[in-house]
């Protein structure tokens, strides 16, 4: 049996010319104006430009690979991207037309939320369903997967080593994931939340740590709520509680992005400094073998389960 797998990212912009387009697409057709196009130019020169279609791509090639080692001849992966090319839809009808017998869709996010992961999965599915196939079933979380949290617990106590002993002493470690409106998350049931701490708890009891926290960060702009305490406002209330240092650790993301070359490298960085205390940020899983080992892993862990159901 041929099982397609279906990679979902978020998607970027690959050069400048494509950022109108991309947030255009984000905002649901309504482009940009032209002060906020223009911050986020700046934003993206700041971090040299995005890397994220590069990365997504080394992501599912890894997967690829380590899938085909394991069971030659089995699989076949996609790339499925939410706001840029290819999107979701073009990943599903490459494996349709591909022939595969079964697909599985995995966010390479991950913590589930109905506005997020499950916006992936509708439109997977109804592209399935317009083309007649192939049947789908979804990864829709692996928050508390060995393989992630083992580089969590590993690449936060580097974050932590980095510091001096004495900003060591009393560090906070704060886990932060890309925030949500509030009315789609917390009078919903929505996982999320609960979800995020439950990684933030499991690396804690790993390290032993006695100080840590949960926090959200790169709220969109609208008028409406998001959930919080946002990381930078977090960050003062933790410095002011005592804390002799901050480790940012933005376990919601995968890939060094502008959500964390930005928001945090350059944001969070300059809070600290305007704080007067010790910084410092874990490592981003990336296309790392951390990476393809705990996505392999939640695929064939997926696999398993349906054939005993």
């Amino acid at each position: 049996m041929s099982t397609g797998i279906l990679l979902m990212a978020y998607g970027s912009p690959r050069t400048p010319d494509e950022i109108e387009a991309y947030y255009t697409h984000i905002r649901r057709g309504r482009p940009p104006t032209p002060e906020l196009l223009e911050e986020l130019r700046e934003r993206y020169e700041a971090i040299g430009g995005s890397k994220l279609d590069e990365i997504t791509r080394a992501q599912a090639a890894g997967v690829a690979a380590e899938l085909e080692r394991r069971h030659p001849g089995e699989f076949v992966v996609e790339i499925g991207n939410k706001h840029a090319p290819p999107f979701v839809e073009d990943g599903v009808r490459a494996l349709h037309d591909k022939g595969v017998d079964r697909a599985i869709g995995l966010v390479l996010a991950p913590h589930y939320s109905q506005y997020s992961v499950g916006q992936y999965v509708t439109r997977a599915q109804a592209a399935a369903e317009e083309l007649g196939g192939p049947p789908f079933s979804f990864v829709e979380s692996w928050h508390l997967d060995e393989g992630y949290l083992a580089f969590l617990e590993a690449t936060v106590g580097a974050a932590l080593s980095s510091l001096e002993p004495a900003a060591r002493e009393d560090a906070e470690v704060i886990f932060t994931a890309h925030s949500l409106p509030e009315r789609l998350v917390l009078n919903t049931g929505d996982p999320y939340p609960d979800q995020l701490r439950e990684t933030a708890e499991a690396v804690a009891a790993r390290l032993g740590l006695r100080r840590f926290s949960t926090a959200w960060q790169s709220a969109g702009r609208t008028p409406e709520p998001w959930i919080g305490p946002d990381v930078l406002d977090h960050m003062d209330a933790v410095a002011a509680a005592g804390a002799t240092g901050i480790v940012v650790c933005s376990c919601g993301f995968t890939v060094d992005h502008l959500e964390v070359l930005y928001d945090v490298d350059v944001e969070c960085v300059a809070r600290a400094r305007a704080l007067g205390i010790p910084f410092a940020r874990s490592a981003s899983l990336n296309a790392g073998p951390e990476l393809i080992a705990t996505v392999s892993d939640a695929l064939f862990a997926h696999i398993a389960a349906q054939q005993v159901a």
